[in-house]
Parts: C-alpha cells; structure tokens; sequence
C-alpha cells in the first residue's frame, strides 16, 4: 500500500483547514475527511473552461474571472484555447494554495501562473465581483462543492439572490457565469431564472475519459439586447454526458 504524505496544510479564512497530501504521484487537497479534489479527476473543472470559453469565443480581448485556483485544471483549460489577447483574473482566497502550486505542486501547474494573460488576486472572489461592475465576459465559479457552503459558510453569499445579482452586474452583455457543482440542486436553478439569466445545466464526468461521477455545471447567461449566446456544438463539448 502508498502511503499518504502531509505536504502542507492552510487556513480558510471564516472555515476550517486544509491538507495537501501526496499518494504516490497524485495529490489530494482535503477538508476534515472530505476530499475537496485530486489531480486523477479533473474532467469536470476543464469542462468548465472549455465550455464556458465555447460560450464566448470570438470575443475580441475577452476576460475572464475564476473564483478559486484549485489545482489550475479550469485555468490551464482555459489558457489552452483562449487567445493570446485574453486576461484571466483568478480569485484565490487562501495564499498557500497558490504557494502549493508554485511548490511541490509546480509539475502540475505547468507554468500556467506564469502565463502573461493571468494575473493572481488574493482576495475573497465575492468581493472581486461586487467591486468591478461589467467587467467580465465569463466568470467561473469552483469555490466550493456547489451551492451548499461546505467549504466556507460564508461561500453561500455567492448563491443567494443578492450574489447572483451581483455577478450579473459584473458581466458584459451575453456574458456567461458558469458554475461548478458535484450534485444537481433544482432550487438553484430556479434562483438562477430568477437573477435574470437563461440557464443552461450540463452534467459532465469527473474523469477526462468520459468516466466517474457525474458533477454538474450550470452556465447562467446574461442578456444581450434580449438575446442570448447560443450553446456550443456537441463537438465544442466533449465532456457532455447525455
């Protein structure tokens, strides 16, 4: 048996703390007993950029907002296929998990923090969208499990009706805010509908190749002088699981 090895762990600020541990040649980050994520599943969290960057593609100097580095699969999915004139703001609360990345984890970032199109905010993600009113052409939302706050309490502001309001405000026209979730949640959906955007759900696959459990994804859409982007082609969506 591959033991497990502590790496580091780190304060959420309002929360509880987190591991980072290596099994062998993957890496775990953990609250308590719950495995927030793992570099062997990240199908869903590329999904999320790829699908949301489908959803604006050709947009000149398009920017982009990610709330929550993660272990970068949704930042290094999105540098992939955005164009060199694209920025990419990423919103990482908790400083050791960018210092992880730039550490014993830098194999698996692959330089993307170093990509002149990124630049690293520490700060809670909630006041980033609050303080830069239609600014984004995309926001990306992986700050926790879903809607639920098992991370961080605090978290479920993102969720609530004065939340969602406030990422619209913080979205071009046709601007799309899409959200990562590990279970569907209708009462969700629905407050999305009621923020003023057409809702889009798609279940995607934890793993890359199609397989594990299905996580969710909704891609909330801003108006656009009563239109809005239309969904992208099947081919556009690898990850879709019908």
């Amino acid at each position: 048996m591959i033991p497990r090895e502590l790496i580091g762990t780190a304060e959420i600020p309002g929360g509880e703390h987190l591991r980072l541990i290596r099994h062998g040649d993957d890496f775990v980050i953990m609250i308590g007993r719950n495995e927030l994520m793992n570099t062997r599943m990240r199908g869903s969290e590329e999904a999320l950029a790829t699908m949301s960057c489908a959803r604006i593609a050709g947009r000149k100097n398009p920017r982009l907002l990610i709330g929550g580095y993660g272990m970068g699969f949704t930042l290094r999915a999105a540098l992939a296929v955005l164009p060199p004139d694209a920025h990419v703001a990423v919103a990482e609360l908790v400083p050791e998990i960018i210092e992880w990345a730039r550490g014993p984890m830098q194999d698996v970032a692959a330089g993307c923090l170093e990509d002149r199109r990124v630049h690293i905010i520490e700060e809670d993600v909630v006041d980033v969208i609050r303080s830069r009113p239609a600014s984004f052409d995309a926001i990306l939302l992986d700050v926790d499990n879903g809607p639920d706050g098992l991370v961080r309490e605090a978290n479920n502001q993102l969720y609530s009706q004065q939340g969602l309001r406030a990422a619209h405000a913080a979205l071009r026209p046709g601007g799309v805010l899409a959200i990562w979730s590990a279970a569907k949640d209708d009462a969700f959906a629905r407050r999305l509908k009621t923020a003023g955007f057409a809702v889009d759900e798609i279940a995607v696959r934890a793993r890359g190749n199609g397989k594990g459990a299905k996580h969710v994804i909704w891609f909330a859409t801003a108006s656009l002088g009563g239109r809005t982007f239309p969904r992208p082609t099947p081919d556009q969506e690898t990850a879709y699981v019908p």
